[in-house]
């Protein structure tokens, strides 16, 4: 099995995976690693043009103060709500570590799957929270404080609205039966499809890019959700939008 040197690797650091602080390390440091990169390009946007050519909105610049924000929030609602969650989990529900790993076949067709659910959910609670005006004020204007995005303004929200979409990632490999394996590269693809939506740059090798018909929205498809907050609802796919005719894909 293709997977298998790397699950039995993995089978050895238990220690680490049955830790109760490994979920909150390894959703942090995952997060802030895929944003470490577009943080850089967004010092150096305001130096180099070869740079600032692929910004969506290169009249934005992102300050040091924002960025302490961002993270700021972020190391608040992890510590404060995220973790004590995890202890619940860890104490309820013990880790199982199955000897084999899953075929790789199996492995990327529930973690399509887990991230076609994720899409969904997220568009729906995304639009609720749009059209139900209560809902926005109360609980989805935080994330709406920056109009142009930014890798460290995607978990730039309230604690409601983390938890809202963590569950929705948490539950969705848990609802499948996914080997713990699948479930961590689900995990880090979402993690890092979220802050590419959220980096403000249109790049030559960005998923959009990669995925054909459109059919993936990405980074220009989140930062005119961000300017236009009255289209482009669902995190990655487009099709969503497109059915309940909330899609816009130019800039003006």
């Amino acid at each position: 099995m293709l997977l298998q040197p790397l699950w039995t690797f993995l089978q050895g650091q238990s220690l680490l995976l049955h830790s109760p602080v490994f979920p909150i390390v390894f959703s942090l440091s995952v997060y802030l690693s895929f944003c470490l990169p577009f943080v850089l390009l967004d010092l150096l946007s305001s130096r180099w043009a070869l740079v600032r050519r692929y910004k969506l909105q290169p009249q934005s610049s992102v300050s040091w103060a924002s960025m302490w924000s961002c993270v700021a929030l972020t190391l608040y609602n992890h510590l404060v709500f995220i973790f004590p969650l995890t202890l619940m989990n860890w104490y309820m529900t013990p880790l199982h570590l199955p000897e084999e790993a899953p075929p790789l076949p199996h492995l990327l067709a529930q973690v399509l799957v887990c991230l076609l659910l994720f899409d969904f959910q997220s568009f729906v609670w995304h639009l609720l929270h749009h059209r139900v005006s209560w809902l926005y004020r109360h609980f989805h204007k935080v994330h709406h404080t920056y109009t142009s995005t930014s890798a460290l303004t995607t978990e730039y929200s309230g604690a409601w609205e983390t938890l809202s979409l963590g569950f929705f990632a948490a539950a969705n490999p848990v609802l499948l039966g996914c080997h713990p394996l699948t479930e961590l590269a689900f995990f880090l693809l979402n993690i890092y499809l979220s802050v590419e939506d959220h980096c403000g740059y249109d790049l030559p090798w960005a998923t959009h890019r990669l995925v054909p018909f459109g059919l993936y929205g990405g980074a220009r498809h989140h930062d005119l959700h961000h300017l236009k907050s009255k289209y482009n609802y669902a995190p990655y796919f487009t099709h969503w939008d497109w059915l309940a005719g909330t899609l816009c894909r130019q800039h003006d």
